[in-house]
């Protein structure tokens, strides 16, 4: 395990942007993109942002939502 500690620690020193394009990479090199499901998730945030912008619906603060959701499991 000693490259791997090497690895994340070498990873964890980089800037914010080099870290975050580093994930995105890793998760993309275990989850690979399918063109048709990323053009149904785009049109689908497009949608959504359109929502938004038109006040059609209101924005929940994310700090809200995980609140709810914890409460949830605290049952």
């Amino acid at each position: 395990m000693g490259k791997t500690q090497d690895l994340i620690d070498d990873a964890v020193s980089l800037p914010i942007e080099e870290r975050a394009l580093l994930v995105d990479s890793l998760l993309r090199s275990m989850n690979p993109s399918n063109e048709e499901t990323d053009q149904k998730w785009a049109s689908e945030a497009k949608a959504r942002l359109e929502e938004l912008r038109s006040g059609k619906v209101n924005p929940v603060p994310g700090e809200e939502v995980f609140k709810k959701i914890w409460k949830r499991f605290e049952k």
